[in-house]
């Protein structure tokens, strides 16, 4: 699986976890490694103390508790420290030290980019800069290259510097979303929970900023490469984060020769077969099924996806680099022409249910015990938890197929759980089940099923769900006498 950002697939076995602390450690470091010069560097890097609360998805009229973790980041420039996102997330307080400070320093996130895991934080106190220095970004590292990484390690307050040796370059999935894609620089290191957010360099310049591990292998670390970082930096030059553009399609590599027979390509074209366009995405109305795409801005495509001149990067790494209103050209062989396509990049906005979010409450509906929810990563995840899971096959396959997205503005919404009174003890039937209609009406998504309730006037409520032919029936009169009772019974607050 490849490339969940664009193409949207089920997830792939690719296991990461981010680490609030990353170190990366295998390599000594030779006793003369610009020793004043690391000295000097070590001024512009930071520890980072968050304390953060975050909203139960499964309950979401419910919060965690505070928790504590540490980061670290670095001075890019006047005022404005780099990190990344997983670290100051559903943050309620947060502080800051430098190497050799003794006093913590309040701070606060200018910019967060989840889809990218990085953002930019201020502390509004000018004592906390003084003496300091700005890190300059450099460019990618060459494979084989040395890096090293400066942060702070856990179990210890001291500044820490490492060296790692870059294996690979290649995209890859983001684990702070779970569903992003971009270019990671792949560090050949053991990991010890450490720095995350930390800057990784080389002769002095940043080339990367310390973020996740794989947990299958050994020895594998990540870094956010520079490219990366400077997408970020450019996006908020107005004062806004906007996000990444998507291209919204599907594709299947070219090496099956009945597949290239079947839709007359010539033996060496190389390429790839789109199969399936999503709703809302760069691609709507200008890429089709069953299109073989040869070259994206005029830069060949090979036949398993990757740019031809590298052989190791994702075609879309292209679309990674525009910003929505920039323009995408496509060659293309379309029923057995050769064509070319043009057209906007833009953002798409039903991603974001496809995403891991922070900082967000979670909108629901309670009917006579019954919770109705959106599907989102948030919830699944949770969900998947609590072992109250039969008969939600569908409801992962229409999620991880991404079936909402290629149906527009529809968002699926499931009945994921009920909180047990005699008005509903006849559901668990529909338990886990996808909304399709209310009394007659397709349902698109959350806050269409809020209204269709609350204009319905009729006496019974009518729910279908996809797959099963018998709907749900509640008494309106009776749903909406034992609403308030249940929510006493279980310590809801809100009108929801």
């Amino acid at each position: 699986m490849q490339n969940q950002k664009k193409r949207l697939m089920p997830p792939i076995p690719f296991a990461s976890t981010i680490l609030f602390f990353l170190i990366l450690f295998n390599i000594p470091i030779p006793s003369d490694l610009h020793a004043q010069s690391i000295d000097e560097l070590k001024k512009s890097v930071v520890q980072i103390r968050v304390f953060s609360q975050t909203k139960d998805p499964y309950s979401p009229w419910m919060s965690s508790g505070i928790s504590a973790s540490t980061g670290s980041g670095f001075i890019i420039s006047k005022n404005r420290i780099l990190t990344n996102a997983h670290v100051v997330s559903n943050a309620k307080f947060m502080e800051v030290q430098r190497y050799n400070q003794t006093e913590w320093y309040e701070l606060k996130v200018l910019y967060i980019a989840h889809d990218c895991d990085l953002a930019i934080l201020e502390v509004p106190d000018e004592n906390f800069y003084q003496n300091s220095i700005q890190l300059e970004l450099g460019g990618i590292p060459e494979l084989a290259s040395p890096v090293d990484i400066i942060g702070y390690p856990i179990g210890g307050s001291r500044i820490s510097v490492s060296r790692g040796i870059v294996s690979r370059i290649e995209q890859s999935t983001y684990a702070h979303t779970g569903i992003d894609s971009h270019l990671v620089v792949q560090v050949d290191a053991a990991i010890n929970p450490g720095n995350s957010g930390g800057p990784a360099l080389q002769d002095g310049k940043v080339v990367g900023v310390a973020f996740q591990a794989s947990t299958k292998g050994e020895n594998i670390g990540y870094i956010i490469p520079t490219n990366v970082i400077q997408h970020f930096l450019k996006d908020i030059e107005d004062g806004i984060y906007h996000g990444y553009v998507e291209l919204g399609i599907q594709t299947q590599n070219s090496f099956s020769e009945s597949h290239r027979k079947f839709y007359g390509i010539p033996t060496l074209e190389e390429g790839v077969f789109v199969t399936r366009v999503f709703k809302q995405g760069s691609a709507e109305g200008f890429l089709y099924p069953g299109d073989y795409l040869t070259a994206i801005d005029g830069r060949k495509i090979g036949r398993n996806g990757n740019l031809i001149e590298t052989n190791s990067i994702d075609f879309l790494e292209v679309i990674d680099n525009k910003f929505a209103g920039e323009e995408i050209q496509f060659d293309l062989i379309r029923e057995r022409k050769k064509i070319q396509v043009r057209f906007p990049a833009k953002k798409m906005a039903l991603m974001e249910n496809q995403r891991a979010s922070y900082g967000k409450e979670y909108d629901y509906l309670l009917l006579g015990g019954l919770l109705f929810q959106t599907v989102t990563r948030d919830l699944l995840e949770a969900w998947s938890k609590t072992g109250q899971t039969q008969g939600g096959s569908l409801l992962v396959y229409r999620f991880y197929e991404a079936y909402p997205l290629s149906e527009g503005d529809n968002e699926d919404v499931v009945f994921y759980r009920k909180l047990p009174h005699p008005i509903n003890s006849h559901t668990d039937f529909y338990l886990n089940m996808v909304v399709e209609t209310f009394n007659g009406t397709k349902v698109k998504n959350l806050k269409h099923l809020k209204e269709l309730y609350q204009n319905s006037k009729e006496k019974t409520i009518k729910i279908q769900f996809y797959g099963i032919q018998v709907p749900l029936l509640l008494d309106r009169d009776e749903t909406e006498k034992v609403n308030s009772e249940i929510k006493r019974s279980y310590h809801i607050t809100g009108n929801k």
